[in-house]
């Protein structure tokens, strides 16, 4: 008869367990870093759509005024789902005098969120 030997402890060495919870730490800093990058993904996208929404209103303004802008820049603030953006309007000259380059950049905390321009004639 062939004698085996048994374990005394069938259970699980420390470096098994070691190993089993390294592999669970670096999964969850992986999901953890994927969710950040989503969730600042989104809210960078919210950013450029209401600060889109202010420069739209901006030179919707200025059409709606049927008069040809003055050049120079002017700021105003526009506040659009809760956020605070700041709008600096700019008003260009063109080689025709009849129209005007019109460019509407979206600021917020410093940083441009969106850019527009436009030409704009005299009536």
């Amino acid at each position: 008869m062939t004698m085996t030997r048994r374990r005394a402890n069938p259970g699980f060495t420390l470096i098994e367990v070691m190993v089993a919870l390294a592999i669970t730490a670096i999964a969850l800093v992986a999901g953890f870093k994927a969710t950040d990058s989503l969730t600042n993904d989104a809210d960078r996208q919210a950013a450029v759509l209401l600060g889109h929404i202010c420069a739209e209103n901006t030179l919707i303004a200025l059409r709606l005024a049927r008069r040809l802008p003055g050049v120079g820049d002017t700021d105003n603030v526009c506040v659009q789902g809760g956020r605070r953006f700041t709008v600096t309007q700019s008003v260009l000259p063109t080689p025709n005098p009849y129209f005007r380059r019109v460019q509407a950049t979206v600021r917020q905390n410093g940083w441009v969120v969106v850019r527009l321009s436009t030409l704009m004639g005299q009536r």
